[in-house]
């Protein structure tokens, strides 16, 4: 109180300067914090790599990941060519996944949105047990696509559904959520019809599919996800302040200057992009999308430079554990992440949610 008053009467270059110096504060907190989270991602890489059928410890795993030109070739091998591609694809899927869903509570005002509640992991599923049931070769362009491009179209379709009914209804909130829903039922209804006819051998295919894995990573995948997220990332932090503007409400983001119409849809088509890839390749992954960002704008609160970040860490760093837990829980047996994912995720979203030290949506 004391403090206060001494800065209230050292007049208003007193106060500016004291608002100027809180704010600085709360950015350094804001990066450091999205470094913490960086950091802890490189921890639990380095975990994933070091453990698997063939124990290797700390140091060895540190030497063949970073200087693999003094590692013996057995150990360059294990790391490079069968650990690694699991690796990377649980940062860069977890960071699509997260991204996704973090943009799409953004634009859709809605804290339950991301790509496992708007029908794109239902939509994928879909896709990918279509080819393994009816034949790659049966299928148009199926053997040219494979199942991870399968999954990919009718991903793609179901986000492309929900962008042409907001372009001609109007990109209203309420209706792209009830859309989303929409897909779920559709997309889990049509995946139950073909499990039902599938034969042993086919339904044993789709189920692993749908359980989300990383076993099927390759280098290749790696690229295409990579390259995705080179394109998406910096566009989005471009438009940073007007999606951070749009969490202040659609009327307040049109004063200030916003067309949240077409952010709403150029962005909801830009992520959907994001998601499919992400899910085309690692199968279908909840929590991911709906966990990291929550923990990220607890974290650092909804200024878009730093909640993208964040939240892309937040996601890469729950499903990089996810697969270490993965290998651990069973030795020898590794279990489909989207099991831990979805175990980890439900104790972990619960305990945000009950959480009364900050509000978890507002």
């Amino acid at each position: 109180m004391t403090a206060v008053t001494s800065v209230i009467e050292a007049g208003p270059e007193a106060i500016a300067a004291e608002v100027v110096r809180d704010h600085g504060i709360q950015q350094r907190r804001r990066r450091l914090t999205v470094a913490g989270l960086g950091l802890l991602l490189l921890v639990a890489v380095v975990g994933d790599v070091m453990v698997g059928g063939e124990g290797l410890r700390l140091a060895d795993t540190v030497r063949a990941l970073f200087t693999p030109w003094h590692a013996p070739t057995i150990d360059e091998q294990i790391v490079w060519n069968i650990r690694m591609p699991m690796t990377a694809t649980g940062v860069l899927v977890g960071a699509a996944l997260a991204l996704a869903g973090a943009e799409m509570q953004t634009i859709l005002n809605n804290p339950l949105a991301e790509p496992y509640t708007l029908g794109v992991s239902a939509a994928a599923s879909f896709g990918a047990a279509l080819s393994l049931v009816a034949g790659l070769s049966a299928l148009p362009l199926g053997s040219l696509l494979g199942t991870a491009g399968m999954a990919w179209v009718f991903a793609m379709l179901a986000s492309a559904v929900i962008i042409a009914f907001s372009i001609i209804r109007g990109p209203h909130t309420e209706t792209m959520v009830l859309l989303g829903i929409a897909m779920v039922f559709l997309f889990t209804a049509l995946l139950s019809l073909l499990q039902y006819v599938a034969s042993d051998a086919q339904l044993q295919q789709v189920v692993f599919w749908t359980l989300g894995s990383l076993s099927r990573a390759s280098w290749q995948q790696v690229a295409m996800m990579a390259v995705v997220l080179a394109i998406a990332v910096p566009l989005l932090l471009r438009a940073s302040w007007q999606l951070t503007a749009m969490r202040l409400g659609d009327d307040r983001a049109r004063a200030l200057g916003v067309n949240v119409a077409k952010v709403r849809i150029v962005v909801l088509a830009g992520i959907s992009l994001v998601a499919a890839t992400g899910v085309a390749i690692a199968g279908s992954i909840a929590f991911v999308g709906l966990v990291g960002p929550h923990v990220a704008r607890m974290l650092v609160g909804e200024n878009h430079r730093h909640f993208v970040p964040a939240s892309m860490f937040g996601g890469a760093l729950l499903l990089v554990a996810s697969s270490l837990v993965s290998k651990l829980l069973v030795p020898g047996v590794i279990i489909p992440v989207g099991i831990i994912t979805s175990i980890v995720g439900v104790p972990v979203f619960l305990g945000l949610i009950l959480s009364r030290r900050r509000q978890l949506w507002a």
